[in-house]
């Protein structure tokens, strides 16, 4: 027995199926590359003024506080020193060679460290630790000693590295929770749209789109409403419409048959007229079983195993079907019993009439039924095959439509041509999905999934 074949999952399928992720990423690279130029914009522009600013502070600092020290008295300086830290956050060191000196912090960029030894001197040294105490260190000398200058490192406004890093992330983060909800916004009309129009695939009648929005969703969603009204209407001009076919051709039909039973016939010429009233009838009934609609409001729970052992009992009192079975117990699905029959008495009825093994005057016929793991979840799985001569692949897809039969493979038949489309039909209205293909070693294969009842 064939199983069920699950699609292979594509490499970045989700980017190339969902409008949500491509419009995402697509406002995300947008927002990336405005940042990206901003910030390098801030680079050139503001990075030059900005190194000569603080260069200028540091210049002026380091004069300023050279000249206090050099013109005050010497009696008065240690009051002066004491002033400087207190008031301006400056201390002032004497520089030995044993001090332990740390290389100088990271907004130190060379662009700055050469314009404050341009004004100060090559000797200029920077640091940003000096004997474990924490700061900005730069070196001055007056009359050849050398001293440390310490400044806050409050005073020098660049951000930092770490700075500029935690706020592109912030503002990264801000963009992208912008993107998923402009991607959201965008995305919603397509996809009630989308949900109404699988709604309509299943027999459902979808809850009216609302007429608000864009001018374009408006339109949209104002012609998609219109469309599942006229449908409606149509559904039901069908119905009645076949109805009344019914009723005007079933009367002469039983006249017919009445006329046939009087009528003084030879056997051969009565039984074959029986039989043309029956195939007539039978196709109005494919007719009707073909326009009934299917409720979801009608659905029950069904237990799959014993309708589908019921139906392969049914199938093999016949004399030209012998039938095999391998179901699961117990396999409950959510559905309309009296459908969910109808589509298998028509896959069975389809194999009798087209699926003869080569060679012999009988059908036989495979019936599987098995929980499996889908890409949907746990399903009911359903094979029924035959052994016969199969179809053409380029033909199996006409097999769905109605009233199509397959002259090459299978023209001996008489009927409508409906059967298949109303298995089709009724499977989508039940959520199901159905599979068509030709069975290794001969023969072909119908193959459907149902959802288990919860």
């Amino acid at each position: 027995m064939s199983s069920l074949q699950l699609p292979r999952p594509r490499r970045f399928g989700w980017f190339k199926s969902g409008l949500f992720w491509r419009t995402f990423f697509l406002l995300s690279l947008l927002t990336t590359l405005s940042m990206a130029s901003w910030i390098g914009m801030i680079n050139v522009f503001q990075r030059g003024p900005q190194v000569e600013q603080t260069a200028e502070l540091l210049v002026s600092v380091v004069t300023i506080t050279k000249a206090a020290l050099t013109h005050s008295a010497p009696d008065l300086r240690s009051e002066l020193l004491f002033e400087l830290v207190s008031n301006e956050g400056i201390r002032i060191l004497t520089l030995e060679p044993t001090d332990k000196v740390e290389p100088p912090p990271n907004f130190l960029t060379p662009e700055l460290a050469a314009i404050v030894r341009g004004k100060l001197g090559p000797d200029t040294r920077f640091s940003r630790r000096v004997n474990d105490m924490p700061g900005f260190w730069v070196s001055f000398d007056i009359d050849g000693d050398k001293y440390w200058l310490m400044l806050e490192r409050e005073r020098l406004n660049n951000l930092t590295r770490v700075q500029w890093v935690g706020w592109a992330t912030l503002v990264g983060a801000l963009s992208l929770l912008g993107a998923a909800l402009i991607s959201s916004l965008v995305n919603l009309p397509l996809a009630r749209l989308t949900a109404a129009a699988r709604a309509i695939a299943q027999g459902k009648r979808p809850a009216a789109l609302p007429e608000k929005g864009s001018q374009e969703i408006i339109e949209a969603n104002r012609s998609f409403n219109q469309m599942v009204d006229d449908l409606q209407q149509l559904e039901k001009d069908r119905a009645i419409i076949l109805a009344g076919i019914s009723h005007d051709l079933r009367t002469p039909l039983a006249r017919m048959q009445l006329e046939v039973e009087m009528a003084n016939l030879s056997q051969e010429a009565r039984d074959g007229i029986q039989s043309d009233i029956a195939q007539m009838d039978a196709i109005i009934g494919q007719f009707l079983d073909f326009a009934r609609p299917t409720e979801s409001a009608t659905f029950t729970t069904v237990d799959l195993s014993e309708l589908l052992a019921d139906c392969a009992r049914e199938a093999g009192r016949l004399p030209d079907v012998r039938t095999t079975i391998e179901v699961d117990p117990d396999v409950v699905v959510l559905g309309n019993p009296v459908d969910l029959r109808r589509v298998i008495n028509n896959v069975i009825e389809n194999a009798r009439r087209y699926g003869k093994t080569p060679g012999e005057d009988v059908t036989e016929i495979d019936i599987a039924c098995h929980v499996k793991l889908t890409g949907h979840g746990r399903r009911a799985v359903v094979e029924i095959n035959d052994r016969g001569v199969g179809v053409p692949e380029d033909q199996i897809q006409q097999l769905l439509r109605p009233f199509t039969r397959l002259d090459s493979a299978r023209g001996q038949a008489n009927g409508s041509g409906l059967g298949l489309a109303i298995v089709e039909r009724v499977l989508t209205r039940h959520n199901a999905e159905l599979t068509v293909s030709n069975r290794a070693g001969g023969g072909l294969l119908l193959q459907f999934t149902l959802p288990l009842a919860p």
